[in-house]
């Protein structure tokens, strides 16, 4: 198959191509991997080739059967094959089984061929691990394309794959779909499941997807929201797949809009502010009731909480691979940031945690009570475009002000628990994506399918191609 054909279509159009005899698995796969073999060494996205377990694959007859796919290189594990996560101290663990979520992937029929490049642990709203190395964006190569599911984005804009694997602790769906110019949706919390393993960031963290279409993300999302035994907490399913509702009509809805910074001392590029009132009259012209909003609550309190988690999360997973090998940390084995948080979790003590945890919920009640007035809430995914590689760590002293003038609005989703996507409906005068975030109550995916349809109907973004 041409690669021009092959772009042409999302998951699911190749998808339908196979059921129909069309087109093989195989030769999906090997469009796939000419392009990887054609521009993946300009954008360092995939890190890992599975491709002698994908070729010739037994594949299941699921509604992606025959889809090439990838993994990102965290969260989900692929039995025999290392899961990095992006750091030395991880490079060479193994996973004896499959994840929850690549059994799933695997029943959809998804040709898993590969791994995709993350920072250390996911950490950060770039992907740039010493480990890896950076992973640049398609639409501007001395540019980030975000993190922490960068190299998933990066794939995905470059045309090697229409969908691919993320997860999202603090905007690392939302934050490089928008880089990169993606749909990118963060499912509530609960949704998906983490087995075999526990929640993620004290429920902050969740697994989908970025995708190309708004329809893939939604069929993706069918095929993985599905409970597992002992999970400590799970949704109660959608009213109908959510395939189903990326053509229905979303009704008038109630949105409030917030054209600035979430984060205190922060605000976002004019540019930017400008994207999301355009917007907001989209939305309007659309039919829907739109008015300017706030956040309720103490985003401050819940951003310090936030921070705790992360350094007691991060400890957690480094002292849990010593024990598990038996030998403690050495020198070089994490990055110097990575080893100074490390440090800090060391320092965290139950109660610091259990208050933390304490503050995040508070602040989700708090954020919910915005969605008793409106169904929606629209603002800027990022704070500015793209940002150059390197650039969050060209000085150390500088790195919390830059990191939250590039990634003010993402992190309030996550601890509240809410749904929450960003849509590629903009573009900087130097032609790079700016997306627009909107969240929805806990559980109300579905609406926020019907809407992002309709917003993709209006303005369509899937044959903008990056300059690669």
């Amino acid at each position: 198959m041409r690669f021009d054909e092959y772009r042409k279509h999302d998951a699911v159009g190749l998808a339908a191509l196979v059921a129909r005899g069309e087109v093989t698995a195989d030769e999906l796969l090997e469009t796939a991997l000419a392009r990887a073999a054609e521009v993946n060494p300009r954008i360092n996205a995939i890190t890992r080739d599975m491709s002698d377990l994908a070729r010739g694959a037994a594949l299941a007859d699921g509604p992606l059967a025959g889809v090439p796919y990838l993994l990102k290189d965290l969260g989900a594990s692929y039995a025999g094959v290392p899961t990095t996560g992006g750091s030395r101290l991880t490079a060479e663990f193994t996973p004896a089984a499959d994840s929850a979520m690549t059994r799933l992937y695997k029943a959809a029929g998804l040709n898993i061929f590969g791994k995709t490049n993350t920072p250390e642990f996911g950490i950060w709203p770039v992907t740039e691990p010493h480990l890896l190395g950076a992973c640049r964006n398609p639409w501007d190569l001395n540019r980030s394309p975000g993190g922490s599911s960068g190299g998933a984005a990066a794939a995905v804009a470059a045309g090697i794959v229409p969908a691919a694997h993320a997860s999202d602790g603090g905007g690392s769906i939302r934050i490089p779909a928008a880089a990169c110019g993606l749909f990118g949706m963060k499912p509530s919390r609960g949704r998906v499941s983490f087995a075999p393993g526990g929640e993620g960031w004290a429920g902050a963290s969740i697994q989908h997807a970025v995708t190309r279409s708004v329809r893939d993300s939604a069929v993706l999302l069918d095929a993985t929201c599905a409970p597992q035994p002992g999970d400590p907490y799970f949704l109660a399913p959608p009213e109908r797949p959510y395939a189903q509702e990326v053509g229905r009509d979303p009704g008038k809805l109630r949105i409030g809009f917030f054209d600035g910074a979430l984060t205190e001392g922060m605000a976002v590029q004019p540019e930017v502010a400008a994207a999301v009132r355009d917007a907001a009259r989209l939305c309007e012209e659309l039919g829907h009731r739109v008015e300017a909003a706030t956040l309720p609550g103490d985003h401050a309190a819940m951003q310090a909480a936030a921070r705790t988690v992360l350094w007691a999360s991060i400890t957690s997973v480094v002292d849990g691979e010593c024990e598990r090998r038996g030998r403690p940390l050495e020198d070089g084995e994490l990055e110097p940031i990575t080893r100074s948080i490390h440090e800090l979790g060391k320092r965290t003590s139950g109660p610091d945690y259990v208050k933390a945890v304490q503050t995040i919920h508070a602040w989700g009640r708090d954020c919910a009570s915005l969605f008793e007035t409106y169904d929606v809430f629209l603002l800027a995914t990022l704070g500015r475009p793209a940002i150059p590689i390197g650039w969050l760590f060209e000085d150390p002293k500088e790195i919390n002000a830059r990191l939250f003038s590039y990634m003010p609005n993402t992190q309030a989703f996550n601890n509240s628990g809410q749904p929450a996507m960003t849509v590629p409906l903009a573009w900087s005068p130097d032609g790079l994506p700016i997306g627009i975030q909107f969240a929805a109550k806990v559980g109300d995916e579905g609406l926020l399918f019907r809407l992002a349809g309709q917003l993709e109907r209006a303005r369509p973004w899937f044959d903008r191609v990056a300059p690669l």
